[in-house]
């Protein structure tokens, strides 16, 4: 069996070894350090939890051996996706290289560029970083990258998730082409593939496990749930998460709670909190200090659940999980993988469990067809409800409430006007002028008492429908006119239709005027004439 003193590391990195109690590397760890202590480029895939960390930082130490570093040219560059894998780098960073005099500055967001700046500027060994982080120092004039002689990206394909390809790509341009580059990644996405032949030079590929496979030690189940109705749905996810929780007992000391939402992260966090369980949120949104926090309390014991986002899926190296909880199928399939690589680590067993919720599906397939098994359908502990099997064909439960309260609501207006059918069914033979008239009358009364410039208008087509019906009746022509007159003076003040104050008929054209000058009226001709 191989051993760290059979790898040529350096004495001073040996002994720091064993005083971490490691004495047998991890398949990766034996794969990837021999390459890379030849000097060369090295394509690392590995799933998740098998010290892919420790196969670059080992030989990066004893590769740094010889030499000093200048002021703002780091002599290795190590890039992380997230703050907290930075973090974790820098700490087995220390471990390791404790009996060497070798210096290290760790650039991330949410801490201070001016300490930052100074660490640049006496000059470091090893420049631990994440990409945004580090073009915000190039850009700044504060780091030269033309001394870097080993460059390492970790994690490459959650680099690919957040969108940090094109980052990658402009800090290679910025290293020299002689550098030697470290590659690791859980999966091996076409992209992934892309830059790693365009920037690799005959890399040795090391693959200990199929690309995108999960740990054997893992335990995993998935339960198929479906909330009562929409406004309870969350609720009931939410007690079902703490049932699947107390069903586990004393086997979960402690686990990590994934959910694809920073709210839900937030709203899980508060649950628990409030029926006795002790639990904390951690997410992208959440101060540096407060995240790190956080994770030391995870990691001391004091915090027994830990609610997180994706920010912690990738690299954090917590050994002693015992369970991970899917609040939510992962929207991309490759999380999968990583969220559960959280516990199982370094040989020990662990157990993943996921919710599903019937939108869900599609995803759950695509984490299946992934790993290329069957996740094991686990009873739900709160049974099937009534109201989940009977309210699932009821028009409330498809979503028709909303439109059919819609449709009562209907702004269509009501109107009493006589139509082409009704007029000779309903209408008496000896009608009266009044009896078209009136309609509109109240029309323009219950209009009025609205208000308004616009509605005083409306009275119009009321009158049209009166005289499209008034020809049924033999009544002469003018009686119906002077009736509309006398129901138009009976009509409140507020209505412009071209009348004025007194509520009589007013030809002057509309913005004249009652009163408007005599000679404006005369025409040029007799003006001319004058």
């Amino acid at each position: 069996m191989t051993k760290f003193s059979d790898l040529n590391l350096d004495a001073k990195v040996l002994k720091a070894i064993a005083d971490t109690g490691y004495e047998t590397p991890t398949p990766i760890q034996a794969g990837a350090i021999p390459p890379a202590l030849e000097g060369r480029d090295v394509l690392g895939i590995a799933q998740t939890g098998t010290g892919k960390t420790a196969s670059f930082t080992l030989p990066m130490i004893t590769l740094l051996g010889r030499g000093r570093a200048r002021a703002r040219m780091p002599r290795s560059l190590v890039l992380a996706p997230t703050r907290e894998l930075a973090a974790q780098v820098a700490e087995n960073f220390d471990a390791y290289a404790k009996y060497t005099k070798l210096t290290k500055a760790l650039l991330i967001g949410g801490t201070s560029f001016k300490d930052q700046d100074k660490l640049i500027d006496k000059g470091v060994d090893v420049l631990i970083a994440t990409p945004g982080r580090l073009l915000d120092h190039l850009e700044r004039g504060k780091l030269i990258l033309t001394d870097v002689k080993v460059m390492v990206v970790d994690e490459a394909d959650r680099m690919l998730d957040m969108g940090f390809i094109p980052d990658i790509e402009e800090i290679f341009k910025r290293t020299p082409f002689t550098r030697q580059t470290l590659f690791f990644s859980a999966t091996m996405a076409p992209e992934i593939e892309r830059i790693t032949n365009t920037f690799l030079s005959n890399p040795a590929k090391i693959e200990v496990a199929r690309a995108a496979t999960t740990s054997e030690n893992i335990k995993q189940g998935v339960v198929m749930f479906q909330g009562s109705n929409r406004t309870k749905a969350d609720a009931e996810k939410r007690a079902l998460l703490r049932k699947l929780i107390e069903a586990e007992g004393d086997a979960c000391s402690n686990a990590i709670i994934f959910c694809n939402r920073k709210s839900d992260v937030d709203m899980v966090a508060k649950s628990l909190k409030k029926h006795g369980f002790d639990a904390s949120p951690i997410h992208g949104d959440l101060d540096q200090s407060h995240r790190t926090r956080t994770l030391e309390g995870f990691r001391d014991g004091e915090i027994r659940f830990l609610v997180a986002s994706d920010v912690a899926a990738r690299g954090l190296d917590i050994p002693a999980v015992t369970h991970v909880f899917n609040f939510d199928v992962p929207s991309h399939a490759e999380d999968y993988v990583h969220r559960i690589g959280r516990t199982g680590r370094a040989g020990r067993s662990g157990v993943a469990i996921m919710i599903c919720n019937p939108r869900d599906t599609k995803n759950l397939e695509d984490v299946e067809r992934l790993v290329q098994q069957e996740i094991p359908r686990l009873d739900n502990p709160l049974g099937s409800t009534p109201d989940a099997t009977t309210d699932a064909a009821t028009p409330e439960a498809q979503g028709e409430e909303k439109p059919r309260r819609s449709r009562s609501r209907s702004r269509k207006p009501k109107t009493d006007a006589p139509t082409p059918d009704n007029v000779a069914a309903d209408a008496p033979a000896e009608a009266t002028p009044e009896t078209p008239a009136e309609p509109a009358a109240e029309g323009g009364r219950s209009r009025s008492r609205r208000g308004g410039r616009g509605r005083g208008r409306s009275a119009a087509p009321a009158e049209e429908q009166t005289e499209a019906a008034a020809p049924t009746a033999p009544e002469p022509e003018a009686p119906a006119q002077s009736e509309r007159r006398a129901d138009h003076d009976r009509a409140p003040r507020g209505g412009n239709d071209n009348r004025n104050r007194g509520g009589r008929r007013n030809d002057t054209p509309v913005g004249m005027g009652d009163d408007m000058p005599e000679f404006i009226a005369k025409s040029f001709a007799e003006r001319a004439n004058s």
